[in-house]
């Protein structure tokens, strides 16, 4: 864990920073700063452009991790890296004549509810092409064990010139129109940068010799589409299928609710970028003792973590509704349905990495495909009936049960399993923080009365953790900060 947790430790500093510039942009820019309509458009595209970037992609940047460790001779290696950059083409040109030509039936079918949405298709389509060759250039930079720059730009970049353009608009320097285009620019400087980066750590040889494995290596890249892309659709599918049923600003409460939730899984995302590396070379060298240590610490370490983000965001949130305007309120019950989701995908550790990593990743695309039809289904029955709320429900019972299913089959297929009685602990002192601590109110301004609550409990939260030694690497970080003191 020793690499792992090094680097984890400035992606979760990256990621945090990212998040807490998000934080602001989303509660306060966002909301002050543009309209309703126009902050729901904005949530919109970019929930549409996540949903179809793996599409874009063509799964490369998962195929690039799994077997980059497999090839052992330099023009293999240069043949596979090569494909990684051109195959993602393959895919695009096409989809982008299907665009053209087809721009209003495609605009038309998904602007009945709010016509504002064919607007910015095209919009939507580059922001798609920009993310899905970050993510290519990323997992470059990841299978070198160089995570860090490539965190700061997934998580910081975009929400820093999201905050500029917001500004900007604020100002009248630009008007919406201009702001809309330029969160498109945006996500293609970020791309590029990406890409700039990751050849200054591994400059690309092109070369076209054959592969022996390319059979494999392409029916892994399009299984994978589906089934790598299932986290992404979880969280973005929703507000695609809210534009829908419901009035375009209900996606900015709505998206405003998941965001302070998501919050939960930052040290996820940030250990996750390590975690699926370290995890296929295990699994590529056999080496079952250390996957399962790894994903067991890395299990109960994200549920400690997890945890007291659960808590601070749970017990604050009804100050933190204070704050921002009262319409907003309305995704109260979202943030808790979605907190306890992002909490059980926390508890999973390296789950996901040895699935996607090992010669089960077919049943990941099993279960993704079942996922998908369940979430459409499930927001096709509740949004309707409860709005917002009936999409909050939607996700929460999706993601229960395709976890409950990942869980079972890593334990089943490798008789791994990620939890020990540290991890009923945890649990446990989670649930007693929730009852003493949630109805505990001071009598300040809301900001204060934040800053206090999650002071002492995770004053509290960290005492018995550290107390009773549920983690020993989060034991580790306590005692080291205790003695740099």
């Amino acid at each position: 864990m020793g690499v792992v947790a090094v680097q984890s430790f400035k992606n979760i500093i990256s990621t945090y920073l990212g998040f807490f510039i998000g934080a602001i942009n989303t509660l306060f820019l966002y909301t002050e700063f543009l309209s309703d309509e126009y902050y729901g458009m904005v949530s919109y595209m970019l929930s549409l452009a996540y949903v179809i970037m793996p599409i874009m992609s063509l799964g490369m940047h998962n195929t690039l991790v799994k077997f980059y460790s497999s090839f052992k001779t330099r023009v293999s290696l240069h043949s596979f890296l090569t494909l990684m950059i051109f195959l993602p083409i393959l895919i695009i040109i096409p989809l982008l004549i299907v665009t053209y030509f087809g721009y209003d039936f495609i605009a038309g079918l998904l602007s009945k509810k709010n016509e504002i949405i064919k607007d910015y298709l095209w919009h939507t389509f580059f922001i798609a092409i920009a993310l899905a060759y970050f993510e290519v250039f990323f997992a470059w930079a990841k299978v070198q064990m160089e995570t860090v720059v490539g965190n700061f730009m997934k998580e910081v970049f975009h929400r820093v010139g999201a905050m500029v353009l917001l500004f900007l608009l604020h100002y009248k320097f630009i008007d919406v129109e201009q702001f809309m285009l330029g969160l498109v620019v945006v996500y293609v400087l970020r791309m590029l940068v990406m890409k700039l980066y990751a050849f200054s750590v591994k400059f690309p040889i092109i070369t076209f010799s054959k592969l022996n494995n390319l059979g494999a290596i392409l029916k892994y890249s399009f299984l994978i589409i589906i089934a790598g892309s299932v986290a992404t659709v979880l969280l973005d599918v929703d507000k695609v299928m809210l534009g829908h049923y419901v009035d375009i600003r209900e996606v900015a409460y709505y998206s405003v609710a998941v965001f302070i939730a998501t919050v939960i899984a930052v040290p996820q995302r940030s250990m996750h970028q390590l975690l699926m590396p370290l995890s296929a070379k295990y699994l590529n060298d056999r080496d079952f003792s250390s996957l399962s240590d790894l994903y067991k610490r890395s299990s109960i370490s994200l549920l400690v973590v997890g945890g007291l983000i659960f808590l601070l965001i749970v017990l604050n949130i009804n100050e933190l509704y204070y704050i921002i305007p009262k319409e907003f309120s309305n995704g109260l019950f979202v943030v808790f349905l979605i907190s306890i989701s992002k909490l059980y995908d926390s508890a999973l550790g390296s789950n996901n990495a040895i699935l996607f990593n090992s010669d089960y990743y077919r049943v990941v695309l099993v279960l993704g495909v079942f996922l998908v039809i369940l979430m459409v289904l499930l927001n096709m029955v509740f949004i309707p009936l409860l709005g917002i709320n009936g999409a909050g429900l939607a996700t929460f019972l999706a993601i229960f049960m395709y976890n409950s299913v990942k869980l079972y089959f890593v334990y089943r297929k490798f008789k791994l399993f990620p939890f020990s009685r540290a991890s009923l602990n945890v649990l446990l002192l989670i649930f007693i923080s929730v009852l003493l601590f949630y109805f505990w109110e001071f009598p300040f301004h809301p900001f204060i009365n934040i800053g206090l609550k999650s002071l002492v409990v995770s004053m509290v939260y960290l005492f018995v953790v550290y107390r009773f030694n549920f983690s020993e690497d989060i034991t580790l970080v306590i005692t080291r900060y205790i003695k740099g003191k």
